[in-house]
Formats: C-alpha cells, sequence, structure tokens
C-alpha cells in the first residue's frame, strides 16, 4: 500500500474550509493509503505563541481529526514535536537547501514584500525544509495539498532528488495530491480570498466548533452579488459560486443539479438550505469532538501514533546520517 502523509498546524480553530478541503479527503485516503497525519506543532513557532494555548490547539485539533472521521486503526495521528527526528532531518536537508531556493518561497516573499525582515524569524525562513523533512522522512508517495502548497511539495521534491544524486538513492520523491473539488473553500465576506482559520476576524470563516445557530447566521449573512440566480460562475459571481462548492461537497449532487433545484427561488432559500445542510454535517462532529477531547482514549491515540512514527523514523534518520558519513560506523 502506497504511504501518504500531511499535517496542520495547531493555530487558530479548524474551518469548514479545512474540513472540506483536507480532513473530509482524508477519510476517503484512509481506505487507500497508508495515512500519516501529524500536528505540525513546531511549525506554529514560527510566529511567537502562548505556551498553554498552543498546547490547548494540539489536542482540540487531535480530537477534530478523530471526531471529523479519521480512523486511528487505519490512520498513525501523531504530534510533530514528539518525533526528534523531524528536527534532525530537517538541518541534514537544510545542508542539501540553497537559499536561492527558499527566497523564493510565495509566504517570505509576501512577509518581506511588507519591509516586516526585521521582525521576521530565520524559522520562518527555513520552514519550508522542515516541511519536506516532516515528508520524505516516512518514504510518503504521495502528499495531499491545496493549490497554495504546491510549491512546497515541489521544493521537498528538489531536495529529496538532490540528496538522492549525492548519496545514492535514498529517499522517496513524493508527489502532491490535489482534490478536484473543495480543495480552495473562500472567504464568506470576502470569497477572493481563502477562508483562514488564523483571520483575526471569524466572521468570514466557519469554526467546526461554532455555536450551530452562529453557523445558520454566517451562511445567511454571506456576502454574494446583486444578482438572486444561483449560477457557478468564479469569476463573474465568486460569492454564490463558494456557497455551491460547499452544498455540492457536502451534499454530493453536481453544480448542475444545485441551479436546476434552486430556478428562481433566489439567494435567500438557497443560503438558507445550505446553512441546515452545514449544520447538520458538523453537529456530529461537535458531539464527538465534546466526547474525546479530554478523555483518555484521545492520549492513547496519540501514544500509539508516536510510538508507531518514532520507529520508522528512527531508523530513517540513523541510515541519513551513515549516507553522510555522520557518527561512529557500526
Amino acid at each position: 500500500m502506497k504511504r501518504m502523509v500531511s499535517g496542520i498546524k495547531p493555530t487558530g480553530g479548524l474551518t469548514l474550509g479545512n474540513y472540506i478541503g483536507a480532513i473530509k479527503n482524508f477519510i476517503d485516503f484512509q481506505d487507500e493509503y497508508e495515512l500519516f497525519v501529524f500536528i505540525a506543532d513546531l511549525h506554529a513557532l514560527t510566529t511567537k505563541q502562548d505556551r498553554l494555548e498552543l498546547r490547548k490547539r494540539i489536542k482540540d485539533i487531535t480530537a477534530l481529526y478523530i471526531a471529523c472521521g479519521l480512523d486511528p486503526e487505519k490512520t498513525t495521528i501523531y504530534i510533530q514535536s514528539e518525533i526528534a527526528a523531524h528536527s534532525q532531518l530537517s538541518y541534514l536537508l537544510e545542508c542539501h537547501t540553497y537559499m536561492g531556493e527558499l527566497n523564493r518561497m510565495t509566504q517570505y516573499k509576501d512577509k518581506t514584500g511588507k519591509n516586516m525582515t526585521e521582525s521576521i524569524t530565520s524559522s520562518l525562513f527555513t520552514y519550508p525544509v522542515l516541511m519536506a523533512a516532516d515528508i520524505i522522512l516516512y518514504d510518503a508517495d504521495f502528499v495531499p495539498v491545496g493549490d497554495d502548497q504546491k510549491q512546497h511539495v515541489e521544493l521537498t521534491r528538489n531536495i529529496a532528488q538532490r540528496f538522492n544524486q549525492r548519496h545514492g538513492d535514498f529517499f522517496i520523491v513524493p508527489e502532491p495530491v490535489i482534490p478536484k473539488q473543495g480543495a480552495r473553500i473562500m472567504d464568506l465576506q470576502n470569497p477572493l480570498k481563502k477562508m483562514s482559520k488564523s483571520d483575526d476576524s471569524d466572521k468570514g470563516s466557519i469554526l467546526l466548533l461554532d455555536d450551530l445557530n452562529r453557523i445558520r447566521n454566517k451562511i445567511k449573512s454571506s456576502m454574494t452579488d446583486s444578482d438572486s440566480e444561483v449560477r457557478f460562475d468564479q469569476e463573474n459571481k465568486p460569492g454564490i459560486s463558494n456557497l455551491m462548492t460547499i452544498y455540492s461537497t457536502l451534499a454530493s449532487i453536481t453544480y448542475k443539479e444545485i441551479q436546476d433545484k434552486y430556478i428562481d427561488k433566489g439567494y435567500g432559500v438557497f443560503k438558507s438550505d445550505l446553512a441546515e445542510i452545514v449544520v447538520d454535517a458538523i453537529r456530529p462532529i461537535q458531539e464527538r469532538y465534546n466526547e474525546i477531547v479530554k478523555s483518555k482514549e484521545l492520549d492513547d491515540i496519540l501514544d500509539a501514533g508516536r510510538d508507531k512514527a518514532s520507529k520508522i523514523a528512527y531508523k530513517k534518520i540513523m541510515k541519513a546520517n551513515n549516507k553522510l558519513g555522520l557518527g561512529r560506523k557500526r
């Protein structure tokens, strides 16, 4: 069985966009691949964090992953920082990564373009290398990503290929997997930007732990356009097109079927129906989350994931050290 690896930073609350664009796909992937999913707490440290809040979010996100349907019997779920080999391999890969490559990374360019270089940590510059280590440490064949993350996978591929060229075949060079639909859910108040779990204001984001009535209100007050035709047209009608993507993904029907269903009914009826579809999808997630978030079951799952991932990672990092001539020969 081919292996797939993915992670998510514990910054902000998980959104409906995270669920549709990533987690919902994992539910299918775990039956098709040997799936490894980690909480990327080391990546969260690129910006200042409150330690108690960070620890809470790590548990919250793990519980939500499971509540959404990740099965610990099929998926290895673990915390990044509990596997020392992630940091160890990251340094080894930095020795195979060029400054020019990291200078071209979009997130770093965005920050430096805003004249914020004095407040940017070096970890924000090098974090793509840690991301590469997260992936190739486990010999991942595939990495599920959104359109905005393809650049990171391409860098990972370049680093792995360069290491292999210098030291012989060692790392599997991973391929990106981009969901055909729902990979990029947009902000409800600004459909030209992606729904984010890290926004200062959450009016445009539906959080998986939002009060259900608040979710209904966010859907009903979402930005559309002055037209009233329910029709998919991302260029001219980005707001209603975004809502139709949410509807289509959660209800498992096509855009054409949605359009036909709401001919001459207008946005009000459509939004009201969509609000109930979203609430019906999120309610069982919240119920399962409340059962598991403070339970021993959650720690048992994380312990088991850590133990399995650690064994694989330790073997790989020791072989990598040997490839580079580190340590004493055995």
